[in-house]
């Protein structure tokens, strides 16, 4: 099994295109909020941030049941998919109902302690009590779509996103701004403009799936029982990403409560660079999602000697995306920062830190090809101690960088060379590791 350039980019421009697609949800509320005030841009940062380190916890689930599904996918045992599948979605589904609960209680406990601002507080709060609405959507769908990666049918991920994104662009402007006689909510329409376009994600993917699959091939929709055997079998896999995620997210979000310290002016500005780094890792992401998957294809068909070229052909693919996106915003700073907010003033402050946060790509793009290989090889509990072990760098130097010495934003914005620089690392275990022989 050898894939060549055209196949890689075959499956991964659909979920290239899904994730940009979901990337435009966050970027709208941006870009929109940024149109409100600088207190909502910096507290929808927070706010964001925060969900996503409840979020990736689901996600990192549905990663490791990727990575079992590719694997079941690459030996031919189509029906143990579907077990997978339901055993997955049922977990998930409890999952986000507990999380649910759990946020409403201690969210604005928690976010008390840690944001020095009443205003971003309250604007933080207000965003995350009806964000969270969206974990019993988003859950659902995020188990589609490991089922569709991990089964290299990812043409739907494109037209799901399109739906999502259309949904949230027309409901934060008429929620945000208050149009259609509708009252303004600002923050708290972006909110809810998310949950309601994941919801009609949801809903596409259910539609698509019993229209135009095979499900009854992989078993999709059998019988919907706890089976403990299966569960288990995913969480070998998933406990290790869950855990992963949760800490790779709560390193960022320490680093935006440190520069909420600093002030509403750089929070803002850490929010507009976040957003556009987003964008960027959307490739990245793709690229080595793809491979991740691709891996695990490759060892359930017994060609390990593949893994390590088709790695660095897919480095390859994704520097020849993003290189050329990162030079052209290095170039025209100001037309991109400008897609976000009209504060000129805002926009000069922002653009060293923009030129800092680009940079970091050029180390970004092999260290998470190779990171999320290292998931691919079913060897999630390696993962989980290199995420570890860089997390703790990376907060040591946010601790040194941002928290003592008070340094500029964009001196700030080095953090993200540091995490990279340590993710790298993966590379040297799938050089040397034992991981050919792993059974899941």
């Amino acid at each position: 099994m050898q894939y060549s350039n055209k196949q890689i980019l075959k499956i991964t421009f659909p979920v290239l295109i899904s994730l940009l697609m979901e990337h435009l949800v966050g970027l709208t509320d941006t870009a929109y909020l940024g149109r409100v005030g600088e207190v909502e841009l910096g507290a929808s940062a927070l706010a964001g941030v925060y969900y996503l380190v409840i979020y990736m916890l689901g996600f990192g689930f549905s990663v490791g049941a990727q990575v079992l599904m590719a694997r079941r996918n690459g030996e031919g045992n189509y029906h143990r998919i579907g077990d997978v599948f339901r055993q997955g979605t049922l977990f998930l589904l409890a999952f986000a109902t507990l999380l649910f609960f759990c946020s409403h209680a201690y969210s604005p406990v928690l976010l008390r302690g840690l944001i020095e601002s009443d205003a971003v507080y309250q604007a933080t709060v207000d965003y995350i009590d009806w964000r969270v609405y969206g974990f019993f959507f988003s859950f659902v769908s995020v188990m589609f779509r490991a089922f569709y990666v991990g089964t290299t049918h990812t043409r739907v991920l494109t037209a799901s996103s399109l739906v999502m994104v259309g949904t949230n662009v027309i409901l934060n402007y008429i929620l945000i701004f208050g149009k259609l006689g509708l009252p303004a909510l600002g923050i708290k329409g972006a909110a809810i403009a998310s949950s309601i376009s994941e919801a009609v994600s949801m809903l596409f993917f259910i539609v698509y799936t019993f229209k135009y699959v095979d499900y009854k091939k992989y078993e999709l929709f059998g019988k919907w029982r706890f089976e403990f055997g299966v569960f288990r079998q995913i969480m070998r896999v998933s406990v290790w990403i869950m855990i992963q995620n949760g800490i790779a997210f709560c390193g960022w979000f320490i680093f935006f409560v440190a520069m909420e310290h600093h002030g509403e002016r750089p929070l803002a500005i850490t929010n507009v660079v976040r957003s556009i780094s987003a964008f960027l890792f959307m490739f990245v992401n793709a690229f080595a999602s793809t491979n991740s998957s691709l891996v695990s294809n490759l060892i359930g068909a017994g060609e390990t000697e593949k893994v390590l070229p088709l790695c660095r052909q897919m480095i390859r693919l994704s520097y020849s995306f993003v290189l050329p996106l990162a030079l052209l915003m290095a170039l025209f700073p100001t037309f991109v920062l400008r897609i976000y907010t009209d504060n000129m003033d805002l926009v000069t402050s922002a653009v060293p830190s923009l030129w800092v946060m680009l940079s970091s790509y050029l180390i970004a793009v092999p260290a998470f090809v190779y990171f999320m290989s290292v998931s691919g090889t079913g060897n999630t509990g390696v993962a989980l101690r290199l995420e570890m072990m860089s997390i703790f760098v990376y907060i040591l130097y946010i601790i040194g960088i941002v928290v003592i010495r008070k340094a500029d934003v964009a001196v700030c914005w080095t953090t993200e060379h540091v995490y990279d620089l340590m993710v790298l690392m993966s590379y040297f275990y799938l050089l040397k590791g034992n991981w050919r022989n792993k059974k899941i």
